[in-house]
């Protein structure tokens, strides 16, 4: 067992914040939320003056390219197609593909990010599968041959090219398998200035529950709709795409329509591995795009923890067992410092989001286990990893090793 004790709970969901909170995990799961509880023989942390949240969900990470950090800050999409899809994935061998996905696994735990979808474009299925779990994250793990062994806090998901960057015939035969198999399906789509395939996604009856559809900078609002009213899975990645000249982010249009778009980081050769900055630059986003008035005031801040963590839940299909922090979900809780003097007494998701960083995440705890405690790693050095992983980033990149 383990007791969170005197945590400025923020359980997410528009549910209001609780001051001086206790949090006990019983088997992986939420057992209990309320003040003063008692738990004798569990394992006891001091959350005085700490924010908890949900742990972050990222909803889409191209997770094997964490040795790529940083080489491409003026790559177009065409310049990302030749440079890392073309050049660079095809040198992985299975013990890299271990190495880079264990690196990025590791760099989202540490930013407090404790579920990620992997979209993953390397054939080294058993290597990935292997990297998470000896880091005890949480992943939906999404391939063109998704397994079916995978159980605990790993799950499989299709990952397809999609109508817009293959056959059509082809995406609506995945999309049916996706469906008969019961199983997501996420591909990438509207991630540029032409129309986008929603509508003739919805056409053909492929739009719903379990379809996750990632970027849409090209959605229109009457296209919006249509993913809200049948329930699809939406995730915007606005660093990326604006780097990369994707176009303006779709997040408003589609929260406009009735949607919950999710965040992801997409992928970390030009832009960050946590969400901290992607929460922010989403909301600067929505609150330069339109100017607060009495009947349509400024969007909190605190919107956008929730899009983060519960809303990244709901789009892979999770929310009945991540997301919040209540009573029978899984124990998937982050400790944040920075926020002393407000715990307690203020709106801490909305300062959380405009405020904080990686560096202030305290304690991940994924399925009631510790992955970090007091700002360190628990069962990796995030450092010597780094180290461990460079050379692999320059060879695939057909650079000289180090001396």
């Amino acid at each position: 067992m383990l007791l969170l004790k005197n945590a400025h709970v923020v359980p997410g969901d528009g549910a209001p914040e609780l001051l001086a909170t206790d949090v006990l995990v019983r088997d992986g799961e939420i057992a209990a939320v309320a003040p003063n509880l008692a738990a004798p023989g569990a394992e006891v942390i001091d959350a005085t003056g700490q924010v908890l949240i949900p742990g972050f969900v990222d909803t889409h990470r191209h997770v094997w390219q964490a040795p790529l950090r940083g080489i491409g800050p003026d790559l177009t999409l065409p310049g990302y197609f030749e440079v890392v899809l073309g050049r660079a994935l095809s040198a992985y061998r299975p013990e890299d593909t271990h190495l880079a996905v264990r690196l990025g696994a590791a760099e989202a735990l540490d930013a407090g990010i404790t579920t990620v979808l992997d979209w993953n474009n390397t054939s080294h299925a058993e290597a990935v599968a292997d990297a998470y779990q000896s880091l005890g994250m949480r992943a939906v793990i999404a391939s063109d041959q998704p397994r079916a062994d995978l159980t605990g806090t790993l799950s499989a998901a299709l990952a397809i090219l999609g109508p817009e960057y293959g056959p059509a015939d082809e995406a609506e035969a995945l999309l049916r398998r996706a469906r008969d198999l019961g199983i997501l399906v996420t591909m990438h789509i509207g991630g540029g200035r032409t129309p986008s395939a929603v509508s003739r996604m919805d056409e053909a009856g492929l739009l719903g529950p379990g379809v996750h559809l990632v970027h849409l900078n090209s959605v229109t609002a009457d296209e919006a709709k249509l993913l809200a009213d049948t329930g699809a899975g939406v995730t915007v990645t606005p660093l990326v795409e604006e780097l990369m000249g994707h176009g303006v982010s779709a997040y408003g249009r589609l929260a406009d329509a009735g949607c919950r778009p999710a965040l992801g980081v997409d992928v970390v050769v030009n832009s960050v591995p946590d969400l901290f900055e992607v929460m922010r630059a989403t909301l600067r986003a929505e609150r330069t795009r339109a100017v607060p008035s009495a009947s349509a005031p400024m969007l909190p801040a605190a919107r956008m923890l929730e899009a983060a963590t519960v809303d990244g839940a709901r789009a892979l299909g999770l929310s009945d067992r991540i997301g919040t922090i209540a009573v029978g979900k899984r124990a998937d809780l982050v400790l944040l410092e920075g926020l002393t003097h407000l715990a307690g007494s203020a709106d801490c998701a909305g300062a959380a989001v405009t405020s904080l960083r990686p560096s202030d995440v305290d304690t991940v705890i994924v399925d009631g286990r510790v992955v970090k405690r007091s700002g360190r790693l628990v069962d990796v050095d995030l450092a010597a990893l780094r180290a461990s992983a460079a050379d692999l980033g320059r060879r695939a990149l057909g650079a000289p090793a180090a001396r």
